[in-house]
Protein backbone atom coordinates (compact mmCIF):
# COMPACT_ATOMS: atom_id res chain seq x y z
CA UNK A 1 0.00 0.00 0.00
CA UNK A 2 1.01 3.03 -0.93
CA UNK A 3 2.59 5.30 2.70
CA UNK A 4 1.79 8.93 2.09
CA UNK A 5 4.82 9.63 4.71
CA UNK A 6 7.55 8.19 2.59
CA UNK A 7 6.21 10.24 -0.55
CA UNK A 8 6.29 13.47 2.12
CA UNK A 9 9.43 12.50 3.65
CA UNK A 10 11.11 12.44 -0.06
CA UNK A 11 9.41 15.58 -1.52
CA UNK A 12 10.66 17.76 1.73
CA UNK A 13 14.18 16.08 1.43
CA UNK A 14 14.74 16.84 -2.16
CA UNK A 15 12.90 19.93 -2.42
CA UNK A 16 15.33 21.94 1.03
CA UNK A 17 17.98 20.17 -0.56
CA UNK A 18 17.52 21.67 -4.11
CA UNK A 19 16.31 25.42 -2.50
CA UNK A 20 20.06 25.08 -0.54
CA UNK A 21 22.12 23.83 -2.68
CA UNK A 22 20.48 26.74 -5.19
CA UNK A 23 21.05 29.08 -2.78
CA UNK A 24 24.57 28.24 -2.20
CA UNK A 25 25.43 28.38 -5.96
CA UNK A 26 23.22 31.38 -6.91
CA UNK A 27 24.17 33.19 -3.56
CA UNK A 28 20.29 33.83 -2.66
CA UNK A 29 20.18 33.40 0.79
CA UNK A 30 20.05 35.84 3.69
CA UNK A 31 22.15 34.99 6.65
CA UNK A 32 19.85 35.77 9.28
CA UNK A 33 22.65 35.53 12.02
CA UNK A 34 24.54 38.41 10.66
CA UNK A 35 23.54 41.17 13.00
CA UNK A 36 24.57 44.11 10.08
CA UNK A 37 22.24 42.52 7.04
CA UNK A 38 20.40 40.55 8.81
CA UNK A 39 17.13 43.24 9.60
CA UNK A 40 17.42 44.57 5.95
CA UNK A 41 15.56 43.69 3.07
CA UNK A 42 16.30 40.72 1.41
CA UNK A 43 19.15 42.02 -1.55
CA UNK A 44 16.75 40.17 -3.71
CA UNK A 45 13.83 41.38 -2.70
CA UNK A 46 13.14 43.81 -5.69
CA UNK A 47 13.87 41.51 -8.04
CA UNK A 48 11.82 38.33 -6.27
CA UNK A 49 9.00 37.99 -4.86
CA UNK A 50 9.84 35.52 -2.37
CA UNK A 51 12.54 36.65 -1.37
CA UNK A 52 10.92 39.51 0.35
CA UNK A 53 9.92 38.89 3.83
CA UNK A 54 6.57 40.52 3.16
CA UNK A 55 5.37 38.66 0.76
CA UNK A 56 1.76 37.46 1.72
CA UNK A 57 3.21 33.45 2.36
CA UNK A 58 5.38 34.63 5.12
CA UNK A 59 3.56 37.06 6.82
CA UNK A 60 -0.40 35.28 6.63
CA UNK A 61 0.80 31.60 6.27
CA UNK A 62 4.54 30.44 7.56
CA UNK A 63 4.51 32.47 10.55
CA UNK A 64 1.14 31.01 11.14
CA UNK A 65 2.11 27.63 10.41
CA UNK A 66 1.31 25.58 13.44
CA UNK A 67 -2.51 27.35 13.66
CA UNK A 68 -3.43 26.51 9.87
CA UNK A 69 -2.04 23.08 10.60
CA UNK A 70 -4.24 23.00 14.04
CA UNK A 71 -7.48 24.41 11.81
CA UNK A 72 -7.16 22.24 8.91
CA UNK A 73 -6.30 19.31 11.42
CA UNK A 74 -9.32 19.73 13.40
CA UNK A 75 -11.94 20.27 10.52
CA UNK A 76 -10.56 16.88 9.14
CA UNK A 77 -10.89 15.29 12.49
CA UNK A 78 -14.04 16.59 13.41
CA UNK A 79 -15.81 15.59 10.45
CA UNK A 80 -14.41 12.17 9.60
CA UNK A 81 -16.39 9.05 9.98
CA UNK A 82 -16.40 7.85 13.85
CA UNK A 83 -14.07 4.75 13.39
CA UNK A 84 -11.17 6.91 11.95
CA UNK A 85 -11.22 9.62 14.92
CA UNK A 86 -9.10 8.06 17.28
CA UNK A 87 -7.69 8.95 20.60
CA UNK A 88 -4.14 8.55 19.19
CA UNK A 89 -4.83 11.04 16.26
CA UNK A 90 -5.37 13.62 19.00
CA UNK A 91 -2.41 12.60 21.21
CA UNK A 92 -0.23 13.10 17.87
CA UNK A 93 -0.98 16.58 17.86
CA UNK A 94 -0.83 17.24 21.27
CA UNK A 95 2.90 16.04 21.69
CA UNK A 96 3.58 18.11 18.79
CA UNK A 97 1.95 20.77 19.76
CA UNK A 98 4.00 20.53 23.26
CA UNK A 99 7.19 19.91 20.77
CA UNK A 100 6.45 23.28 19.31
CA UNK A 101 5.64 25.32 22.36
CA UNK A 102 8.97 24.21 23.69
CA UNK A 103 11.10 24.86 20.40
CA UNK A 104 9.71 28.39 19.46
CA UNK A 105 7.99 29.52 22.46
CA UNK A 106 8.88 28.55 26.24
CA UNK A 107 11.37 26.43 27.77
CA UNK A 108 11.24 27.12 31.13
CA UNK A 109 11.84 30.58 30.26
CA UNK A 110 13.67 31.18 26.75
CA UNK A 111 12.74 28.62 24.22
CA UNK A 112 14.88 26.12 23.39
CA UNK A 113 15.76 27.56 19.88
CA UNK A 114 16.67 30.68 21.39
CA UNK A 115 18.91 28.91 24.01
CA UNK A 116 21.03 27.06 21.21
CA UNK A 117 21.51 30.50 19.79
CA UNK A 118 23.07 32.29 22.88
CA UNK A 119 24.95 28.70 23.81
CA UNK A 120 26.75 28.38 20.77
CA UNK A 121 27.64 32.20 21.22
CA UNK A 122 24.73 34.26 19.78
CA UNK A 123 24.26 37.71 21.35
CA UNK A 124 21.12 40.36 22.07
CA UNK A 125 21.57 42.60 19.00
CA UNK A 126 19.74 45.83 18.11
CA UNK A 127 20.58 46.93 14.99
CA UNK A 128 20.48 50.65 15.09
CA UNK A 129 19.30 53.05 11.87
CA UNK A 130 22.78 54.16 10.38
CA UNK A 131 23.58 50.58 9.99
CA UNK A 132 25.34 49.43 12.88
CA UNK A 133 24.69 46.88 15.44
CA UNK A 134 24.58 47.41 19.52
CA UNK A 135 24.97 44.34 21.63
CA UNK A 136 22.59 44.08 24.78
CA UNK A 137 21.75 41.65 27.03
CA UNK A 138 19.90 38.56 26.25
CA UNK A 139 17.30 39.17 28.54
CA UNK A 140 16.31 41.65 26.43
CA UNK A 141 16.05 39.64 23.27
CA UNK A 142 14.05 36.80 25.32
CA UNK A 143 11.39 39.40 26.60
CA UNK A 144 11.40 41.31 23.17
CA UNK A 145 11.94 44.47 24.79
CA UNK A 146 11.44 47.76 22.92
CA UNK A 147 14.11 49.91 23.88
CA UNK A 148 14.54 53.63 23.42
CA UNK A 149 17.33 55.99 24.71
CA UNK A 150 14.54 57.20 26.62
CA UNK A 151 13.66 53.89 28.48
CA UNK A 152 17.20 52.28 28.63
CA UNK A 153 19.65 55.31 28.64
CA UNK A 154 22.50 53.53 29.70
CA UNK A 155 22.61 51.04 26.94
CA UNK A 156 23.24 53.71 24.54
CA UNK A 157 26.31 55.15 24.76
CA UNK A 158 27.60 58.83 23.03
CA UNK A 159 25.45 61.70 22.41
CA UNK A 160 22.35 59.76 20.98
CA UNK A 161 20.99 63.41 19.10
CA UNK A 162 23.93 62.85 17.22
CA UNK A 163 22.77 59.33 16.06
CA UNK A 164 19.37 60.50 15.36
CA UNK A 165 17.93 58.00 18.21
CA UNK A 166 16.48 60.75 20.15
CA UNK A 167 12.49 59.78 18.64
CA UNK A 168 13.98 56.17 17.55
CA UNK A 169 12.99 52.88 19.29
CA UNK A 170 13.46 48.93 18.34
CA UNK A 171 13.48 45.55 19.03
CA UNK A 172 16.64 43.76 19.56
CA UNK A 173 17.07 40.01 18.36
CA UNK A 174 19.33 37.42 19.18
CA UNK A 175 22.21 36.89 16.19
CA UNK A 176 25.45 35.23 15.27
CA UNK A 177 25.57 31.90 16.80
CA UNK A 178 23.70 28.74 15.17
CA UNK A 179 20.33 30.18 14.14
CA UNK A 180 18.36 26.72 14.02
CA UNK A 181 15.71 27.66 11.27
CA UNK A 182 12.65 27.43 13.16
CA UNK A 183 10.38 27.61 9.57
CA UNK A 184 12.46 24.57 8.21
CA UNK A 185 11.53 22.73 11.17
CA UNK A 186 8.06 23.93 11.52
CA UNK A 187 7.27 23.62 8.24
CA UNK A 188 8.98 19.58 8.31
CA UNK A 189 6.63 19.05 11.42
CA UNK A 190 3.81 20.39 9.75
CA UNK A 191 4.01 19.05 6.33
CA UNK A 192 4.80 14.94 8.20
CA UNK A 193 2.13 15.55 10.31
CA UNK A 194 -0.46 16.44 7.82
CA UNK A 195 0.66 13.41 5.70
CA UNK A 196 0.41 11.07 8.41
CA UNK A 197 -3.19 12.40 9.12
CA UNK A 198 -4.43 11.40 5.87
CA UNK A 199 -3.75 7.71 6.26
CA UNK A 200 -7.16 7.17 8.17
CA UNK A 201 -8.95 8.54 5.65
CA UNK A 202 -7.80 6.48 2.47
CA UNK A 203 -8.03 3.56 4.75
CA UNK A 204 -11.51 4.20 5.92
CA UNK A 205 -12.04 4.43 1.90
CA UNK A 206 -13.47 7.85 -0.28
CA UNK A 207 -17.20 6.14 0.17
CA UNK A 208 -17.15 6.65 3.56
CA UNK A 209 -16.24 10.60 3.62
CA UNK A 210 -19.47 12.54 3.17
CA UNK A 211 -18.93 15.42 1.00
CA UNK A 212 -17.75 17.73 3.95
CA UNK A 213 -14.84 15.61 5.04
CA UNK A 214 -14.40 15.27 1.41
CA UNK A 215 -13.75 19.37 1.31
CA UNK A 216 -11.87 19.24 4.75
CA UNK A 217 -9.35 16.17 3.23
CA UNK A 218 -8.94 18.62 0.08
CA UNK A 219 -8.28 21.86 1.87
CA UNK A 220 -5.81 19.53 4.10
CA UNK A 221 -3.50 18.47 0.96
CA UNK A 222 -3.96 22.11 -0.22
CA UNK A 223 -2.32 22.94 2.95
CA UNK A 224 0.56 20.15 2.65
CA UNK A 225 0.90 21.37 -0.74
CA UNK A 226 1.87 24.84 0.73
CA UNK A 227 4.23 24.06 3.37
CA UNK A 228 6.07 22.15 0.59
CA UNK A 229 5.96 25.17 -1.32
CA UNK A 230 6.97 27.22 1.80
CA UNK A 231 10.22 25.18 2.13
CA UNK A 232 11.23 24.90 -0.93
CA UNK A 233 11.25 29.06 -1.04
CA UNK A 234 13.04 29.30 2.34
CA UNK A 235 15.29 26.56 1.32
CA UNK A 236 16.81 29.52 -1.71
CA UNK A 237 15.82 32.72 -0.03
CA UNK A 238 16.61 31.95 3.77
CA UNK A 239 19.28 31.41 6.56
CA UNK A 240 22.75 29.44 5.81
CA UNK A 241 22.79 25.88 4.59
CA UNK A 242 23.56 24.30 8.03
CA UNK A 243 20.76 26.25 10.41
CA UNK A 244 18.76 24.98 7.42
CA UNK A 245 20.17 21.52 7.84
CA UNK A 246 19.58 21.28 11.80
CA UNK A 247 15.77 22.59 11.35
CA UNK A 248 15.10 20.12 9.07
CA UNK A 249 16.89 17.35 11.22
CA UNK A 250 14.84 18.51 14.20
CA UNK A 251 11.42 19.03 12.55
CA UNK A 252 12.23 14.71 11.14
CA UNK A 253 13.05 14.04 14.58
CA UNK A 254 10.04 15.60 16.46
CA UNK A 255 7.45 13.75 13.87
CA UNK A 256 9.30 9.88 14.19
CA UNK A 257 9.43 10.73 18.05
CA UNK A 258 5.14 10.63 17.80
CA UNK A 259 6.16 7.58 15.98
CA UNK A 260 8.01 5.95 17.90
CA UNK A 261 5.32 6.80 20.81
CA UNK A 262 2.03 6.56 19.83
CA UNK A 263 2.84 4.50 16.95
CA UNK A 264 2.77 4.69 13.13
CA UNK A 265 0.16 2.42 12.00
CA UNK A 266 -2.88 3.40 11.00
CA UNK A 267 -5.60 2.99 13.81
CA UNK A 268 -9.24 2.86 13.73
CA UNK A 269 -12.34 1.96 15.82
CA UNK A 270 -14.08 -1.14 14.53
CA UNK A 271 -17.58 -1.84 15.44
CA UNK A 272 -17.87 -5.53 17.12
CA UNK A 273 -20.09 -7.83 15.38
CA UNK A 274 -22.33 -9.92 17.18
CA UNK A 275 -21.78 -13.23 17.34
CA UNK A 276 -24.82 -15.42 15.44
Amino acid sequence: MVDIRHYTFAAITAILLGGTVYSVVYDTYLDTSDPLVAHLPHKLHAAHYFASKRNPLNVYFIKRAWGWTTAVFALSYATAPPPARTADRLRKYAFLTLLWVLFTRWFFGPALLERVVVLSGGECSLALPGGGALTVPAAHCHTRTVLTPATHPALFAGDVSALGLTDWSGVPRLRRGHDVSGHVYLLTQAALFLADQLRPAFREGHRRWGTVHGWALATHVVLLVVWLFALGTTGVYFHAPFEKFTGYVLGVGAFLLTQAVFGSEVQTHRRAVPES
